[in-house]
């Protein structure tokens, strides 16, 4: 195939001709659509720069997230869109910072992937997703305030939707399970908890993947 730079050597030498032009204006057509493609594709994804990611003593890497509601009824939660694929909603949520407590880091993720700001409730569960190496401890956020603009919506433009709670579950489904299972897990308020000593489960039989004797509440736990 003759590359455009070798098509415009050939303009030069003056070799002018209708097909020349004709290839010329295609390759170049072709260039620059690519070259738009490359460069808008990251503007799509959200990049930490001077994130450090953590992991566990298993080699999982340690995550934090929120099921934010709307009011103490729990019956609307907050959904954003993906960094990734726009078109899909997610839970809010991402990795521990060194020295960051669970309970911080969900407060923190949320604030800047949702713009909200609010009263941190139960732990739901440590939700364990085997294919990703994931582990991540999910609370309960009462929503108290709502920013206009906040952090990934000016950067990355993600945006915000409330559900109702058979809606949000179907809409993750398909392509976060994992995340529909929080929902799936909403259980009544036994054993308020900060977090810091909870185990996965696995859902296979419902099982602890690590027996304690302290965890007699039935807090969900997802082995995925």
């Amino acid at each position: 195939m003759i590359s455009l730079e070798n098509l415009e050597r050939l303009s030069a030498l003056g070799l002018k001709g209708s097909c020349v032009a004709r290839r010329i204006q295609k390759l170049g057509n072709r260039e620059h659509l690519h070259s738009c493609f490359v460069r808008r594709k990251p503007h799509m994804m959200k990049f930490k720069p001077n994130q450090t990611r953590t992991y566990d003593g298993e080699g999982f890497k340690k995550r934090a997230a929120c099921l934010c509601f709307k009011n103490d009824r729990e019956d609307e939660v907050l959904l954003v869109s993906s960094s990734r694929h726009p078109d899909q909603w997610i839970v809010p949520g991402g990795g521990m910072e060194p020295e960051e407590e669970p309970g911080g880091a969900a407060v923190r993720e949320v604030y800047e992937e949702a713009g909200v700001r609010g009263t941190l409730g139960r732990l739901l569960g440590v939700f364990e997703n085997q294919d990703s190496k994931h582990r991540t401890y999910v609370y309960v956020l009462t929503v108290t305030e709502t920013l206009e603009d906040w952090e990934d919506s000016v950067n990355i433009g993600r945006k915000r939707k409330w559900f109702k709670i058979d809606e949000a579950i179907r809409v993750l489904q398909c392509h976060k399970p994992v995340h529909a299972e929080y929902l799936r897990k909403l259980t009544p308020r036994c054993c308020p908890t900060n977090g810091n000593t909870q185990e996965p489960v696995n859902t296979v039989d419902n099982t602890p993947l690590h027996q304690t004797a302290s965890h007699d509440c039935g807090l969900p736990r997802l082995h995925r």
